[in-house]
């Protein structure tokens, strides 16, 4: 028998879990969680029992015994800032996702892999949450010291998907550079340097390109006046950027596919307001070439947003010089869950230790 593991990824409005028997899936399960559901409760954290049992009665009533674990992995949240690489899931990181700053559905993960894998008799862990900082000094410097960029991004698929891709055509990771472009309901683009993601802007709250539900960069001066104008509270403009931004607010929706349609029954403005978004992008691809000095080996895109060929045409016209470019749709987040977790059952890696 091989290693048996879970692997947990709470969204916003879902809880996606998959059973894996080595490489070999034997069960994923998106489980999805109404409005009315979710509006029970207050704040994310105190979604945890609820989930934790969802999570429980769909493995027995699929017939799976957790007796039956080698691990439990789930989705790193806002953690403080580490470097990448596999984490046990120790007090010191229940605390900090328990008490997390930043109110995000990736902070049940841990806990969720925590709980379960303690009923289990086995270990929890995360792997590249979406605080991983592996950037150099330079790039931190925003142009203002109380604004300091900071390093928030699709971490696990993007390293993944880079590590995926450098297999696949021979090359070393900790060798390459490439730019990996995340393209999801948040966009995150990164230059990945031997290994170490040098510079990316933040996908979450305001930096880079914008995405479906998020404004990415804005003109400082009239950002500052929409603060000011009395029209928002603070919750209010926190979620004008990082949920309410991009595709949303222009077209009020955040589905590419429906931009699509838009676009096909002639709707000009859908048009334009996509092509600004791929403009953007590849402004940002650009930007990454840069910073590793025009030194490239290949453009990585992945995300949802990937599968869409017009979307992929665009970028690849425009960055195609830079070097080529390599298409991985999707997120694959809970197959790279599992594949960190056998590295560390395996013994080829020892777990980091969070402190």
């Amino acid at each position: 028998m091989g290693f048996k593991i879970l692997a947990i990824n709470p969204g916003s409005t879902s809880t996606k879990v998959a059973l894996y028997d080595e490489e070999r899936p034997s069960l994923d399960l998106t489980l999805r969680h109404t409005a009315e559901q979710i509006a029970r409760y207050t704040n994310i954290i105190d979604q945890l029992g609820w989930r934790r049992e969802m999570i429980l009665t769909a493995l027995s009533e699929h017939g799976f015994d957790i007796m039956q674990l080698s691990a439990v992995i789930g989705r790193g949240g806002l953690v403080r800032p580490i470097p990448a690489g596999v984490y046990e899931v120790n007090e010191a990181m229940r605390r900090d996702l328990t008490n997390a700053t930043m109110e995000h559905a990736s902070n049940l993960g841990g806990l969720l892999a925590a709980e379960i894998a303690a009923m289990a008799g086995v270990k929890a862990y995360i792997a590249d949450p979406v605080v991983v900082d592996e950037m150099e000094e330079v790039a931190r410097l925003s142009g203002h010291p109380d604004c300091p960029r900071r390093s928030i991004f699709h971490a696990l698929n993007q390293k993944a998907t880079a590590r995926l891709h450098c297999d696949r055509i021979g090359i070393v990771y900790e060798k390459a550079n490439l730019v990996v472009a995340h393209l999801g309901g948040g966009i995150s683009v990164a230059a990945h340097k031997q290994g170490r993601v040098v510079d990316v802007n933040n996908a979450l709250d305001g930096d880079g390109p914008f995405a479906p539900d998020r404004a990415g960069s804005i003109p400082s001066s009239e950002l500052i006046k929409v603060c000011f104008s009395g029209q928002y509270t603070k919750e209010e403009l926190l979620k004008f950027i990082s949920s309410k931004g991009g595709l949303v607010a222009y077209l009020g929706t955040n589905s590419v596919i429906q931009v699509m349609e838009r676009i096909a029954q002639g709707d000009q403005r859908a048009k334009k307001v996509l092509d600004a978004m791929c403009y953007n992008i590849v402004k940002q691809i650009g930007a990454m070439a840069a910073a590793l000095s025009g030194s490239v080996q290949a453009i990585v895109l992945t995300g949802g947003i990937a599968y869409n060929e017009p979307v992929v045409e665009y970028i690849r016209e425009r960055c195609s010089f830079i070097a080529p470019i390599a298409v991985y749709p999707g997120e694959n987040e809970l197959e790279a869950l599992v594949t960190n977790a056998l590295v560390v059952l395996r013994g080829v890696i020892t777990p980091k230790v969070y402190k």
